[in-house]
């Protein structure tokens, strides 16, 4: 699926961090939601991207009633995501209003606050690949 809407999940324990990633990794294989991290970052909480809010409501109730993790998910200022190459990921963690994660199954994602400000990159930068994400 091609997300809209993005959080950070937390382990509300961290006695249950083992619960927790366990969890994560088994709803995402599910396909209850999409999981994000960031490569260089040394936070190991991942973000969590969606097409709809039941979609991290879900994911919450099963993580804590199947797996005995409680999770807080804080909300993100990110609207829009495209997939990217890594020149142009290089380019874009140099660049405010932008971020680059790591999907799980390798791809790049660049996330942005702003459709606008995505229009203006893609004007002022023609050759960045920053392409539409499809359901996939």
């Amino acid at each position: 699926f091609a997300p809209e809407l993005f959080v950070v999940a937390r382990a509300r324990d961290s006695s249950r961090s083992k619960q927790f990633r366990r969890g994560v990794e088994q709803l995402e294989q599910e396909g209850v939601v999409q999981v994000l991290r960031d490569e260089h970052a040394g936070d190991p909480a991942p973000l969590l991207a969606g097409v709809g809010q039941m979609q991290f409501e879900v994911f919450a109730h099963r993580l804590e009633h199947e797996f005995g993790a409680g999770v807080e998910l804080a909300s993100t200022s990110y609207r829009v995501a495209r997939r990217t190459d890594e020149s142009t990921a290089e380019r874009l963690r140099r660049t405010s209003g932008a971020r680059v994660l790591t999907r799980t199954d390798g791809a790049l994602l660049a996330l942005f606050e702003s459709p606008l400000w995505l229009a203006r990159l893609e004007s002022e930068h023609p050759d960045w690949v920053l392409d539409r994400l499809i359901a996939e």
